[in-house]
Order: C-alpha cells, then sequence, then structure tokens
C-alpha cells in the first residue's frame, strides 16, 4: 500500500507540472526532491546496481520520462533580441518588429513561428530550415487595437502571445509545416516572446536597433525575390553556343576581307 500511495503521489505532481501553460512560469522547487531521487536511481541502474524491493522504486522507463522532463531544454536557436517584440505603438495600424534567428547547433534545425491571433499577427518567414550558423532575420507584423474606455496600452500586451519553436532535421531539406506535426514529440520550445511597444516619437536604443534590423530583413527579400540572373552560355539550335568574343572576331574579319565594309 505504501508503494501505491507513492506512485499516486508522483504521478499528481508529475501531471501538475506539466498541465502549466507554456507562457506562465510555475514554482517547480516542490519538486526538486523528487527529481534528484529519480535521476540518482537512474545512475544506479546505469552502475548496475539493483533498488532494493521495498525501497519504492519505479520501471526505469517511468523514472527516465520523470526526469527528463524535470531537466531544462537544450537550445538550438539564438534570439536577439532574446525574449521580447519590440513594436512601434501606433493603434489603428500595422506595426513590425523584427528578430534575427541563428542555428547554434551543429545540425539544421527547423523553426516555426506560432501566436495565439493569426489573424491579426504573423511572420515573415512563417518558418524555415536553418544550416549550423544561419542566421535569418525575420520580419512580425501586427495590428494594433485602438485603446477602448479606460484600457491601458499594457493590456494589449497580455492578450497575444508568440512562441518559436524548433525541430532538428537530417541534412538540407525543403521546409514544409507538416514536419512538427509528424515529430511533435521531438519538437522543442525556444522562447517565449513578450510584447513591448514603444513610442515612436522618441528615440531610444531599441528602436533604433529595430530599425536597422527591419532594414536588413527588407534587403533580405528584396533579394530572395529578384529572379536568378542567366549566367550560362546560350545554346542556340543544335548544340551551338554563342560567344561574344568568338562573334566579334569574325566581324573583325569578314570587315578586313570586304576591304573595309562591315556587312554586319
Amino acid at each position: 500500500m505504501a508503494v501505491a500511495d507513492q506512485k499516486s503521489d508522483l504521478d499528481g505532481k508529475v501531471w501538475s507540472l506539466c498541465s502549466i501553460p507554456f507562457w506562465q512560469n510555475g514554482n517547480v522547487s516542490s519538486s526538486s526532491g523528487s527529481s534528484s531521487t529519480a535521476i540518482h536511481r537512474v545512475n544506479e541502474q546505469s552502475n548496475g546496481h539493483k533498488p532494493a524491493e521495498n525501497s519504492g522504486s519505479y520501471p526505469s522507463g517511468k523514472v527516465s520520462f520523470i526526469a527528463k522532463s524535470l531537466l531544462p531544454t537544450r537550445r538550438r536557436l539564438r534570439l536577439d533580441p532574446s525574449n521580447k517584440l519590440y513594436f512601434p505603438y501606433e493603434p489603428g495600424k500595422q506595426v513590425k518588429s523584427a528578430i534575427e534567428i541563428q542555428n547554434t547547433s551543429k545540425n539544421h534545425v527547423a523553426f516555426k513561428f506560432q501566436t495565439t491571433a493569426p489573424k491579426s499577427c504573423y511572420m515573415r518567414p512563417p518558418g524555415g530550415i536553418l544550416a549550423p550558423g544561419e542566421s535569418i532575420i525575420a520580419t512580425v507584423f501586427k495590428f494594433v487595437e485602438p485603446l477602448e474606455n479606460n484600457e491601458k496600452p499594457v493590456d494589449h500586451k497580455r492578450r497575444v502571445k508568440f512562441k518559436i519553436v524548433s525541430l532538428k532535421v537530417k541534412g538540407n531539406m525543403d521546409y514544409v509545416p507538416e514536419l512538427f506535426d509528424e515529430q511533435r514529440d521531438h519538437v522543442a520550445v525556444e522562447q517565449i516572446l513578450q510584447v513591448v511597444f514603444l513610442d515612436p516619437q522618441h528615440s531610444n536604443p531599441a528602436l533604433e536597433k529595430l530599425f536597422r534590423q527591419l532594414a536588413v530583413a527588407e534587403a533580405a527579400t528584396e533579394v530572395r525575390q529578384k529572379p536568378a540572373e542567366e549566367t550560362d552560355p546560350k545554346v542556340v539550335g543544335e548544340g551551338l553556343v554563342i560567344d561574344e568574343w568568338k562573334e566579334r572576331r569574325e566581324r573583325y574579319l569578314a570587315k578586313q576581307q570586304v576591304g573595309g565594309v562591315d556587312l554586319v
């Protein structure tokens, strides 16, 4: 009966911890004792020691899950700003923010932007795959609703939640959003982003940095949308390659043959 009661208590603690919403920072100090005990038992099993029959031990699979759920998630991406999205405060208009996303891992990583308000907020690009060390500046668009009676700007920040998730992928491949649904067990939450409004009429370092990032993002978007220039030689007929130097030489020889009259 003691073992059954201890299992029930531990299951209740784990379920309570996992049920915390992703945007709330729960206090997990009460579970530190349980996590230390679980990790200690995992180490004992890996060293060949069997736990005592009456010590309240749990199956190795269950202990591994408990220990894994309590360990901090290893980040694959570095964000700049690290945990905020700065927007110019202009009620009734669509405003823009920017965030740099860099892959700091040794593998290709897919990232995806999520929001609780997809009708009024979106990111360009909404996702993608980054090679090791590669970075990109994404632009986030948000419509700022006018304030209602007795409402403060801080209330706007609480309405919308932003999140960036990541997934390790094999090599360079085409990005499709379905990757995150197919491998949802391996998806990691990189960061929950807090909305911060800035007064566009008063210059400050955060606003100036935002404008610089937006300029870089817009320039990169223009480059991606520009059609690639033709670098291969032109082929006419059955494999005849038009070479500009050869064409000029033939014109010069023809001019010499007719006594200075250019037939071309």
